[in-house]
């Protein structure tokens, strides 16, 4: 009798905390850039399923605590209407995930801060906007890229690797990502020895073997060769045509990334099954910041019991916040700029080489925060 008295209490007490929660994705479509090569696909479901995953792990906690989450995905094609879209969602739900480009992230923050509302980014890597252009209704749980240049340049200084080149891109994200390898060399006392522009628009497949060497050899002597190509275009007809035999890195070759397919460690090889398993690809990093932003609403609702977006930021900024992000380490939020602080891979497509922070690189609070922009470095003062 006693047995049941206590399990119809439970049960009741269940009842009465049943909460809904409606996560709403919003994705701008975006035409895919001419490339090079037509190897790489880009997944129709890049971002969401990751998304998915974690709302599959909310899940299974959440019919023990009297939740039920529920993922809502909108497209908005080229062209739509994004403030309508961000307007609509928001009468749905104050929690939204933004796949969007930069003026939409910063277009949807404006309208949600007049609902109050909460919101992820989970595919802009811009640093500014975790420093002065930094939104206090914004949290980001893709690395800037500050923090994937940050945790380069440590391995370049742990190999000793100090005659740097570079060869950039051309594209807007290929300027701002060599703009952060230049900041992340300054900021270990490094130095750029010599760069070259990428130009060409010829068929590498063709011609890869008779340019790049003399590409390369204009660059004179260095220890590794860094390349600035965000949009995998024509970083991969470098490898093995330099003119020197060096090691390539940054956008190619050895890569720091948010995640990896060879990330296996830490009980990453069970996520990286789980997702498998649903998407029938490997996960992006993009995927995973999806994942991390779910299981970061999670992990906060389960914690706080209330799904209200101001008590969520509250306890995303505070000192309890964790979570087990399969990378060896707790994941926090940085309480200066909303940054999900992060280990970052250092990889190449078959294995992992280091992860970052790596040995050496000491702060006085969280080694984490040698990577990207510091309390002092970020000045932003949205979240003040």
């Amino acid at each position: 009798m006693l047995l049941a008295t206590a399990v119809n209490f439970s049960l009741t007490n269940a009842a009465s905390a049943q909460v809904a929660l409606d996560i709403q994705y919003l994705r701008q479509e975006v035409p895919p850039p001419p490339v090079l090569s037509n190897l790489d696909r880009i997944p129709e479901d890049l971002g969401i399923a990751g998304g998915e995953v974690g709302l599959a792990d909310n899940a299974t906690t959440g019919r023990f605590m009297g939740q039920d989450w529920t993922l809502t995905v909108t497209s908005v094609p080229e062209g739509g209407d994004w403030a309508g879209a961000v307007e609509t969602a928001l009468a749905e739900s104050p929690l939204l995930l933004i796949d969007a480009p930069r003026e939409n992230l910063l277009a949807a923050s404006d309208i949600a801060g007049e609902a109050g509302a909460l919101l992820f980014n989970v595919a802009v890597e811009d640093s500014d906007l975790r420093a002065g252009a930094c939104r206090a209704n914004v949290f980001h749980t893709i690395p800037s890229y500050a923090m994937r240049t940050d945790a380069l340049v440590q391995m370049l200084r742990v190999k000793r690797w100090e005659d740097v080149a570079l060869v950039e891109g051309q594209t807007p994200e290929d300027l701002v990502y060599a703009e952060a390898l230049r900041a992340s060399l300054t900021k270990f006392g490094m130095e750029l020895g010599s760069e070259t522009d990428w130009t060409f628009d010829a068929d590498m497949r063709r011609s890869a073997s008779a340019e790049v060497p003399l590409l390369t050899q204009e660059l004179g002597e260095y220890d590794v060769l860094l390349v600035s190509d965000e949009r995998q275009d024509f970083g991969r007809y470098i490898l093995y045509n330099t003119w020197l035999p060096r090691p390539v890195a940054g956008s190619e070759g050895l890569t720091a990334s948010a995640w990896s397919p060879s990330v296996e460690q830490w009980g990453a090889a069970q996520l990286q099954s789980r997702f498998t398993e649903h998407a029938g690809r490997d996960m992006a990093p993009r995927d995973y910041a999806a994942w991390a932003a779910l299981r970061s609403l999670g992990e906060a609702v389960t914690r706080t019991g209330s799904a209200t977006a101001p008590d969520l930021r509250a306890y995303f900024l505070g000192d309890e916040f964790e979570l087990a992000g399969f990378l060896g380490r707790p994941l926090t939020f940085r309480p200066w700029n909303g940054q999900l602080r992060q280990p970052i891979p250092i990889v190449h497509p078959r294995a992992l080489i280091a992860q970052a922070p790596l040995e050496g690189f000491l702060h006085q609070v969280n080694e984490l925060d040698t990577l990207g922009q510091d309390r002092a470095e970020a000045e932003c003062t949205a979240f003040e």
